[in-house]
C-alpha cells in the first residue's frame, strides 16, 4: 500500500453471515449453495437500495459499508424481514438465517478494499447476534437511538476477541411494542436500578452516620448545630456544572515498554492543560484523573465520583519515530460515544496532533471558544521534540517531596532548557523544585527562595502568556510576606488558565494569610471541586482557614481527612493538634503532636515566628500562642 494514497474515513460497517452454515453445507451442499446465492442477491439489492456498498462476500459472509448508520440499521432490519419471508416455506433444517453486526468506526480505504479495527468489531458483533438478530456497537447506537422506529436492548460492555478496548453492545428490537424503548439485559445496567440502589445505600449511609454522630457527640464537645452542619456537608455529592464538564482519563501506554509511560502521561497532561484554558469548559484536574490510572474503571462511576458529564479515554502507542493515538469521548450518563478517532502520525507531528484532538473534543461538546481562549491555546510551550521529552521525564521526578528526585528532575529540566532556551514552562518547573525544597527540606536558607524568584521571573520574561511563572512567583511573594504582590501574580495565572485548581488553591492560601480566610475558604473549595482527588495541601489550607475563623469543629473534620489522606504530611498533624487543644481534646492533641514530631524531627528548631507568612500580626500571634500552648515551642 502506498502511504501517500492512504484514505481514512468514518463509516458504518455492516457484517453478516449465516448461522450454522457449516452444518447446512454438510447436510446438502447443492441446496445450500442455491439458497445462499438467492439470499446474497437479496442482501446485495437491499444494501444498494439503502445507499450501501458491498465490499466483500466470501462464502456465507457479506461485508458492506454505509455512509450513514441509520441507513445501515434500516437496511439490516429490512433484510431480516425479507429473509423471514424467504425462509417461511422451508423446513427448519434448511432455513438460511443470518446474523448481522453493525459498527461505526474509523477505516482505511485502499482502492475497493477497507481495513481497520472498526471492521473487526462489526464481525465480532455479528458473532454475538442471535439467529435473525442484529447487534450494534455503542458508537452506532448513539447515531440511531432517536431516529428509527425500533427499540434496543443494552447487552452490556463486552470484551471482544482481539479488540483491545471493551465495546458497548446493543440488540435491535424490531417488534412494534418495543419501538422507542431501551431495555436492559442485566438489571444492574439499568440507571433506574442504579439510582434505586444509590438511594437505598444513601439511606443506610445516613442511618450509619447518624448513629456514628450520636456516638461521636458523646465523646466530643461539639454542639449539635455544628455537628448537623458537618454531617450535611459530608453527605453532599458533587453536582454536574452548568457548562460542559469533562474528565480526561490517563491515556494507556500501549507501547509494550514501561519506560514510555512518561510519554502517555505527558500527552494526557498537555491535553488537560489545553482544555482547561477553554473558559466554556469545566475540566477536572490532572491529580484527580490520575487517581484512576491502571485501575479497572466504569465510566458512569467516574462521572458520578468526579461530577462530570463527559469522560475522555484513549491510548498511546509510541514505536520508534511513529505514534498512534486513539481517543473516545463518552457520555458518563448513557455511556454512549460522542466521538471516537484513531491517529497514526510521525512523532514529529505530536504537537499538531494534540491540537487536533483538543479541537475535536471542543467541537463534539459544541463549546464556542472566545478570542481569549484561542489566544491562550495558540501559545506553544516548545517546538523542540527532544526538549519536550526531557520535560516530560522531569515531571514525574519533580512531583514529589523527595530532595534526591527533585535534584534528578532539575537535570532533566536543564537539558530541556539547553535545547530550547525559550521553553518558559521548564523555567517555571525549575523554580517550583526550589520552592518544594525550601518548604519541605530542612534548610530554610533565603538563598533557596531567591532561586524561586529568579526562575519564575525568567519564565515570565520569556513567555508572559505562560501562567505557571506567575504562580511560582506568587509563592515567593507569600513566603517573603509581600502579600499584595502575590495576589496580583496569582490573579494573572488564573486569567490565563481559569480551570487550573492549583492556581485557585494558591489564591485561597494567599487570601487566608492576608487576613481574608472566609474568601480563602471559597477559593479552596472551588479548587477541590476542580480536583476532587486533590493534593493534601488543599485540605490543609481549608483546615487552616477554618482554624483562623475559630471554627474549630470544621477545622478538626477537615484536618482529620487530611491526615487520613496523607499520613506523612506533618503540617496537618501540627494544626490538628492546636484545633484539638482549642476544643479541650487534650489526649487527641497530644497524639497529633507526637505524629507531627515523628514526621518532622526538626520542628522544635524551626524559627516559626519568622517563617509564618501572615500579613496580620494578630493572626500570627494566634497561631504562635496555640503552638506555645502545646509545649513544643518556647
Amino acid at each position: 500500500m502506498d502511504d501517500r494514497k492512504i484514505k481514512r474515513k468514518l463509516a458504518a460497517i455492516f457484517s453478516a453471515d449465516v448461522k450454522d452454515y457449516s452444518r447446512l453445507m454438510g447436510n446438502n451442499e447443492i441446496e445450500t449453495i442455491k439458497s445462499i446465492k438467492a439470499c446474497r442477491e437479496l442482501l446485495f439489492q437491499k444494501i444498494s437500495d439503502h445507499y450501501g456498498r458491498v465490499v466483500d462476500s466470501p462464502g456465507d459472509n457479506i461485508l458492506a459499508e454505509f455512509s450513514s448508520v441509520t441507513d445501515a440499521v434500516a437496511c439490516a432490519v429490512e433484510i431480516q424481514t425479507a429473509l423471514a419471508a424467504h425462509n417461511k416455506d422451508l423446513p427448519d433444517d434448511r432455513k438460511m438465517e443470518f446474523r448481522v453486526g453493525i459498527n461505526l468506526g474509523d477505516i482505511i480505504e485502499d482502492d475497493e478494499r477497507i481495513y481497520g479495527d472498526g471492521i473487526n468489531i462489526a464481525a465480532r458483533l455479528e458473532g454475538l447476534a442471535a439467529s435473525r438478530g442484529i447487534c450494534i456497537s455503542g458508537s452506532a447506537y448513539d447515531q440511531v437511538k432517536n431516529k428509527l422506529p425500533f427499540g434496543y436492548e443494552f447487552s452490556g460492555t463486552q470484551k471482544l476477541k482481539n479488540i483491545s478496548e471493551p465495546v458497548l453492545v446493543y440488540r435491535v428490537l424490531t417488534d412494534p411494542e418495543s419501538a422507542g424503548i431501551l431495555k436492559y439485559k442485566c438489571i444492574k445496567d439499568d440507571p433506574k436500578y442504579k439510582r434505586r440502589k444509590r438511594i437505598i445505600a444513601g439511606f443506610i449511609f445516613v442511618f450509619l452516620m447518624v448513629g456514628a454522630s450520636l456516638q461521636f457527640k458523646e465523646n466530643t464537645p461539639f454542639n449539635s448545630g455544628k455537628h448537623r452542619k458537618i454531617i450535611k456537608q459530608t453527605l453532599m455529592s458533587l453536582k454536574i456544572p452548568d457548562k460542559p464538564s469533562i474528565a480526561v482519563l490517563p491515556f494507556v501506554n500501549m507501547s509494550g515498554d514501561k519506560e514510555q509511560e512518561y510519554f502517555s502521561d505527558g500527552f494526557t497532561e498537555d491535553l488537560i492543560t489545553d482544555l482547561s484554558k477553554v473558559s466554556g469548559l469545566f475540566v477536572i484536574a490532572r491529580n484527580s484523573v490520575f487517581f484512576y490510572k491502571n485501575k479497572p474503571v466504569k465510566i458512569d462511576e467516574i462521572g458520578h465520583d468526579l461530577g462530570v458529564k463527559y469522560v475522555l479515554e484513549g491510548s498511546v502507542r509510541k514505536v520508534g519515530e511513529s505514534v498512534r493515538i486513539t481517543a473516545q469521548l463518552i457520555d458518563s450518563k448513557t455511556e454512549g460515544h460522542l466521538w471516537a478517532e484513531r491517529y497514526d502520525r510521525d512523532l514529529k507531528d505530536i504537537f499538531s496532533l494534540q491540537d487536533e484532538v483538543r479541537e475535536k473534543i471542543v467541537s463534539a461538546l459544541a463549546v464556542q471558544m472566545t478570542s481569549d481562549d484561542k489566544k491562550r491555546i495558540s501559545m506553544k510551550d516548545t517546538n523542540n521534540l527532544q526538549a519536550y521529552d526531557y520535560y516530560l521525564k522531569a515531571n514525574g521526578l519533580c512531583s514529589t517531596m523527595d530532595l534526591d528526585k527533585l535534584a534528578q528532575g532539575r537535570v532533566q529540566l536543564q537539558k530541556a532548557i539547553d535545547l530550547d532556551p525559550n521553553f518558559a514552562k521548564a523555567y517555571a518547573a525549575m523554580g517550583k523544585t526550589f520552592f518544594t525544597q525550601w518548604v519541605f527540606g530542612p534548610d530554610k536558607d533565603p538563598a533557596i527562595l531567591t532561586k524561586v524568584f529568579e526562575w519564575a521571573k525568567k519564565a515570565i520574561k520569556i513567555n508572559p502568556d505562560e501562567p505557571s511563572g506567575y504562580s511560582i512567583l506568587s509563592h515567593y511573594y507569600l513566603w517573603t510576606k509581600q502579600h499584595d504582590a502575590g495576589i496580583e501574580e496569582i490573579k494573572k495565572a488564573i486569567a490565563l488558565d481559569p480551570n487550573n485548581p492549583e492556581w485557585q488553591a494558591s489564591y485561597g492560601e494567599l487570601l487566608t494569610h492576608s487576613n481574608q480566610p472566609e474568601q480563602g475558604i471559597l477559593l479552596l473549595k472551588k479548587a477541590m471541586r476542580l480536583d476532587p482527588k486533590h493534593p493534601v495541601w488543599y485540605m490543609y489550607g481549608l483546615g487552616h482557614a477554618y482554624f483562623l475563623i475559630q471554627d474549630y469543629d470544621q477545622a478538626i473534620v477537615t484536618l482529620e481527612k487530611a491526615v487520613e489522606k496523607a499520613p506523612d504530611f506533618w503540617p496537618s498533624y501540627l494544626l490538628l493538634a492546636t484545633a484539638y487543644d482549642a476544643r479541650g481534646m487534650k489526649e487527641k492533641s497530644r497524639k497529633a503532636l507526637e505524629n507531627a514530631l515523628k514526621e518532622n524531627k526538626n520542628l522544635p528548631n524551626e524559627k516559626w515566628e519568622d517563617l509564618l507568612p501572615y500579613k496580620d500580626p494578630a493572626a500570627g500571634k494566634q497561631t504562635m500562642e496555640a503552638l506555645k500552648k502545646l509545649g513544643f515551642y518556647k
